[in-house]
């Protein structure tokens, strides 16, 4: 038990957390992406779908769960950062490949995305968590009408704009992100190229998932 909080307290046990829970957050992402491309099937199915999650009993579990992530996340995350400026004595490699390129820049911006996320997050919590209640009933069963209120939000362009940045931070951030949460584990490197690659496949699909639907929502109306 003392070396583990020994391994937790050093450098290399805090990339370890940050690298673990980065890539928690990342199947949260992901699977959140999936849930709301329900929104393109019907209202029913997207109501139903986002009914069935909030009366599960483990529901505050998981939120309780993401919430813990991300604070250690974000905390380690900020803490490595500005450790890491302050220590940066190492001179660049003389002839970097694309890939090294790639990492450093992605790395020299993950503060600032973090930060724009975090904000980000607020404020879809705000609106869609404690936003307004439009009831709709399916067979019988009353139930909060989620598509109402995310497709009146996207016909704003303000709103709808603002989304469209915020999906452009969270690719920059997942694009580097998710590849560095398996260098932080010890599995690859940042700098290999396969790696990298997979950062931005997944990162494509996540955001891209999500920058859809308010294209979706602001010119179709979810008609």
């Amino acid at each position: 038990m003392a070396s583990l909080k020994i391994f937790l307290k050093s450098s290399v046990g805090r990339k370890f957390l940050v690298g673990l829970t980065g890539l928690g957050l990342s199947g949260f992402v992901l699977t959140h992406m999936a849930g709301n491309m329900l929104m393109f099937v019907s209202p029913e199915a997207y109501n139903t779908y986002g009914h069935r999650l909030i009366t599960n009993p483990l529901i505050y579990v998981a939120e309780v769960g993401l919430l813990v992530m991300f604070v250690v996340h974000m905390g380690l995350a900020l803490k490595l950062a500005l450790e890491n400026k302050v220590a940066r004595a190492l001179a660049p490699s003389q002839n970097p490949s694309n890939c090294e390129k790639d990492a450093r820049f992605g790395s020299r911006y993950m503060a600032l995305t973090g930060i724009l996320v975090l904000v980000f997050v607020v404020l879809h919590l705000i609106t869609f968590k404690y936003g307004p209640y439009y009831p709709v009933t399916y067979n019988g069963v009353e139930m909060r009408d989620l598509h109402k209120l995310i497709i009146e939000k996207f016909k704003s362009p303000l709103y709808s704009g603002w989304y469209l940045f915020s999906m452009l931070v969270l690719f920059v951030h997942l694009a580097h992100g998710f590849s560095a949460s398996f260098q932080s584990l010890g599995l690859f490197s940042v700098r290999q190229c396969l790696i990298k690659k997979l950062g931005w496949l997944f990162a494509l699909i996540v955001a891209g998932g999500f920058f859809i639907q308010p294209i979706y929502g602001y010119f179709y109306g979810g008609n």
